[in-house]
């Protein structure tokens, strides 16, 4: 009989602590739910999609290619990285106070930015075994703004009740502005990027200086070039292999300062583009793609003042304006990254 009583009071004993301990993981998957903000596996990462409650989003996708925005244009790999470190080691402080929490969730529906990050998962994946790898919606979650010492951002997860304040390990700063939702904060910053042996051909014009304009085609893969003058077409006899080689070279990398399509006036944006141009580069790859840059000088005075004193205004020796391929891209260079391109034709007789 005693031992009977003994069993029903173990028995009795162990239920409660399983029941405890069933308690106990709900409560903390309710609250790994909640808190769940960081990506572990920033390489499975294929779609990140950020959109503000206004008319601005971006979709920066993952392709053979490199990290391509909205479909259209390159993207800034370099930032690209920064949001998935961001994604994989951003931790969460503490949840957002009760006395603030109201007013936090107000805020985050009225300017909260948000974000979905899809992955590469698999259908299965168990003891090693991976089938079926597909693209899914793994995460959404919601980044409003910064904390009152700049050191947190508030975020809330999609579904969750409670939003939490938000933190990189080591950095003393706030993360919400690593999640823009504005195209220009993305888009790649290169103007050339054409290693030696995939430019066909080269062409430099000089604006009203003809006689230091030239054009170089590539003959072969061994480093055989035809300059020739643009002015008149004759060709070089003799040049600086090595001048050529380096200048051939320096399109490897070469990138704007910034976009200025959104800064400037329209209006002035036309006047620039539709003045005389100070040098067009024109470069072609093996693969028939085109590039063509129009260099405008830039003036350090206001528009109103270059008008009347065009010939007394001091030129920007440091920056210059660029249109990118007749497009949409007016953009500010440096001449520091391209004066190597920019030799005239003496340079290399």
């Amino acid at each position: 009989m005693k031992k009977n009583k003994l069993i029903v009071v173990i028995t009795v004993f162990l239920a409660a602590i399983a029941i405890f301990l069933l308690a106990q993981n709900h409560y903390s998957t309710l609250k790994e739910n909640e808190t769940n903000f960081s990506v572990s596996d920033t390489a499975s990462v294929t779609k990140i999609f950020i959109a503000d409650k206004n008319v601005n989003s971006v979709i920066i996708e993952r392709t053979p290619k490199g990290w391509v925005l909205n479909g259209k244009v390159n993207a800034n790999d370099k930032l690209v990285n920064t949001l998935l470190a961001t994604l994989k080691r951003m931790k969460v402080k503490s949840p957002v106070s009760l006395a603030s929490h109201d007013n936090v969730v107000k805020r985050l529906s009225s300017i909260g930015k948000k974000v979905e990050i899809y992955q590469e998962v698999y259908r299965i994946d168990l003891f090693g075994m991976q089938l079926f790898k597909h693209e899914k919606l793994t995460k959404v979650f919601y980044v409003g703004d910064v904390t009152r010492d700049n050191l947190g951002t508030y975020m809330l997860i999609e579904g969750a009740e409670r939003p939490y304040i938000i933190y990189l390990p080591g950095f003393r700063g706030f993360v919400s502005s690593r999640f823009s939702p504005l195209i220009d904060d993305w888009r790649s910053h290169v103007v050339f990027s054409k290693t030696l042996n995939n430019i066909k051909n080269l062409k430099v014009y000089f604006g009203e200086n003809d006689s230091s304009g030239f054009n170089i085609e590539v003959i072969d893969a061994m480093g055989n070039y035809k300059i020739t003058r643009l002015l008149n077409g004759e060709m070089l006899k003799s040049f600086d292999t090595l001048k050529v080689l380096n200048l051939m070279t320096s399109f490897a990398d070469l990138r704007y300062e910034s976009r200025l399509n959104n800064i400037l006036p329209p209006q002035k944006i036309d006047s620039i583009i539709n003045s005389p141009s100070k040098y067009e580069i024109t470069l072609l790859d093996n693969f028939g793609e085109t590039t063509y840059v129009k260099i405008f000088e830039r003036h350090r005075l206001p528009e109103s003042v270059t008008k009347v004193y065009d010939k007394l205004t001091p030129v920007d020796h440091d920056r210059m304006y660029g249109l990118i391929n007749e497009g949409d891209d007016f953009v500010l260079m440096q001449y520091y990254v391209f004066d190597k391109v920019l030799y005239p034709i003496g340079y290399y007789e």
